[in-house]
């Protein structure tokens, strides 16, 4: 059963994320939008929906911390992880929208985040806020996108319109996006429990157990997906899901637990003192490179990987030898002004290849 239940949890993902890629890329072409918003919207929110579920249950039942921890955790595995790792497979070009949009709103979302949580709690308040934010940005992105998509279709003499749509292709689409949503999330379920029973049955810690594999469970739907996107060549549908998985777990995710929470949410001092930094400088640390070079390349997707193990690492070894977390002033020292400085290094080497380039 252990077995059975860890490979059907496996080919379910790689299915549901193969039926997502393609049914978002047709109805992209089918409704007028590009691949990009597509990843930051269609594909980033539904690969998103166990981080929703998870958490939304957790502050209702008053479990603040797994709310919290499962959104800055996500956000952390994301970055790092599944664009290091996507990066080994394909080299991944950055749209300029991204590095002069998207990007700089997720560091300042990210930004207003931990300024909330200085009191250690969100209230209804703050859920409101959030939950107004991704609603505004959703429909902002999607009409200047069509205005934009209809302006270069006019140039070249070519109009779009309700009419121009295949209804009956935009429903397969919209099915098949349904369909591998559905094979994601259940196949992301079924996952966890096998590789956590299998971890049990050769007595790994259950601690271990809940830092890595539990963690990294609600984040698999993004993996498959980015991944498969790679392979298929469609890369912009690789960063508009992380960037827009990224932007739906603080503002959806944390926004709807905040308002279907009773008192609030309470956040644990480690995670606003130390996750969050370091959620906030691995885009930091980033967006230079996305700058300068526009590009993600192989060699930049070992970096981030080998930070994502280095930050797991750090919370395995804490958590097994009962060492605490550092605090905000620590975490300013030890991770920020490093990261900082790796960030200015890889801008002016951006600039240096730049102008040799030109």
């Amino acid at each position: 059963m252990i077995w059975f239940e860890f490979f059907v949890g496996l080919v379910l993902l790689v299915i549901g994320a193969d039926f997502l890629v393609r049914g978002a890329s047709r109805l992209a072409e089918d409704v007028g939008i590009s691949h990009l918003v597509v990843g930051l919207t269609v594909v980033a929110y539904g690969t998103s929906t166990p981080e929703l579920a998870v958490s939304t249950g957790a502050a209702i039942q008053g479990q603040g911390g797994i709310a919290v921890g499962n959104v800055v955790g996500s956000n952390i595995f994301n970055v790092l992880f599944i664009v290091g790792l996507v990066a080994l497979i394909s080299p991944l070009p950055v749209a300029r929208r991204i590095v002069d949009i998207d990007m700089p709103l997720l560091i300042g979302i990210s930004l207003l985040l931990l300024l909330m949580g200085l009191g250690l709690h969100y209230g209804v308040i703050d859920g409101a806020i959030l939950t107004i934010g991704i609603l505004s940005y959703t429909i902002l992105l999607i009409y200047f996108d069509r205005k934009k998509i209809r302006a270069e279709k006019a140039a070249l003499g070519h109009s779009l319109s309700l009419h121009d749509m295949k209804f009956r292709s935009v429903l397969f689409n919209v099915a098949l996006i349904v369909g591998g949503l559905f094979c994601l999330v259940r196949g992301a379920d079924w996952f966890v429990q096998g590789a956590s029973q299998f971890a049990r049955y050769f007595d790994v810690d259950p601690l271990i157990i809940g830092l890595t594999i539990v963690g990294a469970g609600t984040s698999l739907p993004e993996l498959m997906t980015s991944i498969i996107a790679a392979v298929r060549g469609k890369t912009d549908i690789v960063i508009g899901n992380v960037i827009g998985s990224n932007l739906f777990n603080i503002m959806a995710v944390l926004g709807v637990s905040g308002l279907s929470a009773p008192n609030g949410i309470t956040i644990s001092p480690s995670v606003n003192s130390f996750d969050m930094v370091v959620m906030i400088m691995a885009l930091v640390v980033c967006l230079p490179v996305f700058y300068t070079t526009r590009t993600i390349s192989p060699k930049f997707g070992i970096y981030l990987f080998g930070l994502y193990v280095l930050y797991t690492w750090y919370l395995v070894h804490a958590a097994v030898n009962n060492i605490a977390v550092p605090g905000f002033a620590q975490s300013l020292v030890f991770i920020v002004l490093p990261l900082l400085i790796i960030a200015m290094l890889q801008y002016l080497a951006g600039r240096r290849k730049l102008r040799s380039s030109s």
